[in-house]
């Protein structure tokens, strides 16, 4: 092997890192240039901690050892630094053995910075790099008096044997992900990444950077807005030319603050934020909300702008929001923040919202205040140069004070990684989203967002549970319903009012839906009392055949409306969800509150309501189904099928011996088939195969066109295989045909695999046929999959229905189905490198799915946004 550059060290090992107690490092290979530091750090380690590692005291670094510590390939030896600011502050390294797939992995930790999960990182990044360089075990020894860094090992969740002797332990474990690795891993990520939200949001002080005595600045906003809430700890208003802001002493900078500063909102124009951030730093600031405009949404000089202030950030242990950010709330009367340019507040509740857009988030709030929808906290992130909505849901996923998350997305940062923690919390807590860009995509937001396709994103929701709606307005609606009320065990809904044509609004609307009547609706009436208005709602709720109610209301004239709303909340119980159009408003009349859980949300038409409640329905149904299993069929040959792949260099289409011999390794077998190039070969392969057979065009443009000829099925003689072989050929104008032996009549489908270069990869599947390409009649499943969502997606295209026996015709062998869907997910997890795969016909028959047909195209892999070790992005 040639050397290696030092210098030159793979990019894709550097990554921004978030500790247990929420602050961040860089990690990075080490260097040559690094020599320096390293001295600096050895000397900062204290004799303890150098005899722990070294097995000796091991005062200084002599030059030969610094400089072969600080000069790796890369390959064989290769060595992580983990740097706060410009200072290293761990060190992890690995050394092959012999020559072989072994290594052995040592790292320290700077004292200070001890207990911050520092030796799990460097474990897990050096684990991944070992394995990219053909590396399969590690070996450790370590003192056994160092219990910290026999935990490291022990608790990483991979296999572990020990040999003890002489006071050393002497450990090796393989370094493949294990199923407890990877969860250990998900865990610890989870913990340090909500920690790092709950410091941004449970600041105990504040500076103000920027902050203005001109009412018409937004550092004037900012203050006015943090002291008019009524922040719990102190404020530091920031301004070189005052010495108090709206009567609060001000500092000429942040480094002239005496206290610790925990959180700073920078309101100074973009071009001043270097000079700022460079005293956040100094400072040891552990947040920033920037609500600074100028950055990405300018043009490429703003974005690289809006990166470097987000790299430095993190190397220096901050997390930022923004730039171009609203700001954050936190309504918890412990704490009352409101850091941002919102005046208008709602009162706290159970619900957390992220947004993007501050134009967006200023009238949220003020929509959110106006129905009555009380939240937990808010973060408008502008720019999401870093914290994004994924931190969030890691937050929320814990947060006792939140029950509902909403979020308003324009784009994702990191599709795959939403995917999977999305579809974590919404099992505890239902998530409400709106996506927006389906038809359109704001400029600016295109150069920092990952292009994901819309059958991906509808994936994505069914997949985890969240509740898709189409506007701000829907998202408010289900938000009320959810705050509020319980879940609906069922889907039998009914309907009570005073007004017969609002009801059939309300049951029409229900069936709609694909909810159920529970009984006919019921009209008390125009001139019934309140009490006998709450009676047939009493009734109602209390029939074990209702699972929800709907109630329709007229208010009369001669009667305070007041009056029945009192009766309906009386008359209600807290273990069934009710919605209401009651009194004609939005939101929770004040008539119809509860304390705690139990108000009843007010709509302003039956037909909302109704949405509202089957939008609620279909989530508690998901959250009440079966998760699954990530099952891997048997039979699989994951060695011989990354042989057959072979890291392609560009992309192409697999030849035909190629396809059927990957699949295979998958077990998943296409009928038998050859390729015939004479009407003498044609016959022979035909009688070889056994009659009958089928026979088509090699061209792709008819190989599966029974319309346009390309495709003769059921050919019993050896006459009617050469007169089928002529017309192929004088179709195609090709001598190549191919016969197959006729599989047993079914259903045709189709299934297939399409790359997302940022989601990840797709599993679909539809029914062939000219009029499920029209209509577009696919479902979707994103990778991995459980035997659960392989279920679903054979059943989820509209002619679906196809396959179970419709019209009494035989059903299909639906298990067959879905366990060739599996088989694919698994391919499709294993080889990155299969971009397309595309199995049509497929026929499915009481007999089983038989494959007739297959094609792949392989390139370069894509990245793997949520793979390998923890890393923020």
């Amino acid at each position: 092997m040639g050397a290696r550059d030092p210098f030159d060290f793979p990019r894709r090992w550097e990554a921004d890192v978030v500790l247990s107690d929420g602050g961040t490092v860089h990690l990075r290979p080490i260097t040559p240039d690094d020599a320096d530091k390293l001295r600096e750090f050895h000397g900062r380690l204290s004799e303890r901690t150098r005899y722990f590692r070294y097995f000796g005291p091991y005062p200084r670094i002599p030059q030969r050892d610094l400089e072969r510590f600080s000069t790796v390939d890369h390959h064989d030896r290769v060595a992580l630094v983990a740097l706060l600011g410009d200072d290293i502050v761990a060190v992890g390294r690995f050394d092959r053995l012999h020559h072989g797939q072994s290594a052995e992995v040592a790292f320290v930790v700077q004292d200070g910075h001890q207990g911050r999960g520092l030796g799990s990182i460097l474990l897990e990044h050096l684990a991944a790099a070992a394995r990219e360089v053909g590396l399969t075990r590690f070996e450790a020894e370590v003192l056994a008096e160092n219990g910290q860094m026999v935990r490291v090992f022990r608790d990483a969740g991979y296999q572990v044997s020990r040999a003890f002797e002489e006071g050393v332990l002497h450990l090796e474990f393989a370094i493949d992900p294990t199923d407890e690795s990877v969860a250990v891993a998900r865990a610890r990520e989870q913990a340090a990444e909500a920690r790092s939200v709950h410091n941004l949001l449970h600041p105990r002080s504040v500076a103000v950077i920027g902050a203005s005595t001109d009412p018409t600045k937004i550092g004037h906003a900012v203050l006015q807005n943090l002291l008019e809430a009524g922040f719990t700890g102190p404020v530091y208003p920031v301004n070189a030319e005052h010495r108090s802001v709206r009567g609060v002493r001000a500092y000429p900078t942040v480094l002239d603050i005496p206290d610790d500063v925990d959180l700073a909102v920078v309101a100074v124009p973009a071009a001043s934020v270097d000079e700022v951030m460079d005293g956040c730093l100094a400072k040891g600031v552990k947040a920033l909300v920037v609500v600074s405009s100028g950055y990405g949404e300018t043009g490429p000089d703003g974005l690289s702008a809006e990166r470097r202030l987000a790299a430095e950030a993190r190397a220096h242990g901050m997390r930022v929001v923004g730039p171009n950010a609203l700001g954050v709330l936190n309504l918890d009367p412990k704490v009352r923040l409101n850091a941002s340019l919102a005046p208008k507040l709602p009162s706290r509740g159970r619900a957390g919202f992220f947004c993007q857009s501050g134009a967006l988030g200023t009238a949220i709030l003020a929509n959110a205040a106006g129905w009555g929808l009380g939240l937990s906290t808010f973060v408008s992130a502008g720019n999401r140069a870093d914290v994004s909505g994924n931190d969030l849901l890691q937050y929320w996923e814990t947060d006792p004070s939140t029950d509902v998350v909403l979020l308003y997305l324009e784009s994702f940062g990191n599709p795959r990684k939403f995917a999977r923690l999305a579809r974590r919390l919404g099992r505890t807590k239902p998530i409400v989203a709106v996506k927006s860009g389906r038809h359109a995509v704001v400029p600016g937001l295109a150069a920092t967002a990952a292009k994901v396709d819309e059958a991906s994103v509808q994936a994505l929701f069914e997949q985890a549970g969240v509740i898709r709606v189409d506007s701000l307005a829907q998202l408010f609606d289900t938000a009320l319903l959810l705050a509020h009320q319980p879940l609906p065990t069922g889907k039998r809904v009914a309907v009570v009012g005073n007004s017969t044509a609002i009801g059939l609004l309300a049951a029409d609307t229900l069936l709609a839906q694909g909810l159920e009547l529970a009984g006919d609706p019921v009209d008390v009436g125009a001139q019934a009392t309140p009490d006998e208005f709450a009676k047939a709602v009493k009734e109602a709720l209390d029939r074990p055949g209702t699972d929800a109610l709907v109630v329709v209301f007229v208010p009369p004239i001669a009667v305070p409306g007041s009056a029945y709303a009192r009766a309906i909340k009386e008359s209600a119980h807290r273990t069934k969800p009710i919605v209401s159009t009651s009194l004609a408003v939005e939101g929770i009349p004040d008539e119809l509150k509860m304390p705690g859980k139990g108000s009843i949300p007010s709509y302003a038409s039956p037909e909302r309501a109704v949405l509202a409640l089957a939008r609620a329905v279909r989530y508690a149904r998901w959250r009440a189904a079966p998760q699954g299993t990530f099952t891997r069929p048997d039979g699989i040959d994951t060695e011989r099928a990354r042989s057959i792949v072979d890291n392609p260099s560009a992309e192409r289409a697999v030849d035909d011996h190629t396809t059927v011999e990957l699949l295979q390794c998958y077990g998943i077998d296409v009928v038998p088939f050859r390729i015939a190039n004479s009407e003498e070969e044609a016959v022979q392969v035909a009688s070889e195969l056994g009659f009958p057979v089928a026979m088509k065009a090699t061209s792709e443009r008819l190989r599966h066109r029974t319309d346009l000829v390309g495709v003769r099925l059921d050919i019993a003689q050896e006459e009617s295989v050469k007169a089928a072989y002529r017309d192929l050929v004088a179709l195609s104008g090709t001598p190549d045909v191919y016969v197959q032996r006729m599989a047993p009549k079914g259903i045709s489908c189709v299934l297939g695999l399409q790359d997302d270069p940022s989601f990840g990869t797709l599993v679909w599947f539809g029914l062939s046929g000219l009029v499920s390409d029209l209509l577009g009649d696919r479902a979707y499943r994103a990778v991995p999959l459980t035997d659960t969502d392989a279920a679903e997606l054979v059943a989820a295209p509209k002619a679906a229905p196809l396959l179970t026996g419709y019209r009494g015709d035989e059903p299909a062998d639906l298990k067959a189905l879905q366990e060739l869907v599996l088989r694919l997910a698994a391919l499709a997890e294993d080889l990155p490198e299969v971009r397309s795969l595309k199995l049509e016909p497929v026929l499915a028959s009481a007999a089983g799915a038989f494959v007739s047909s297959a094609r792949i195209v392989v390139g370069p892999p894509p990245s793997r946004h949520d793979a390998g070790p923890r890393r923020l992005r």
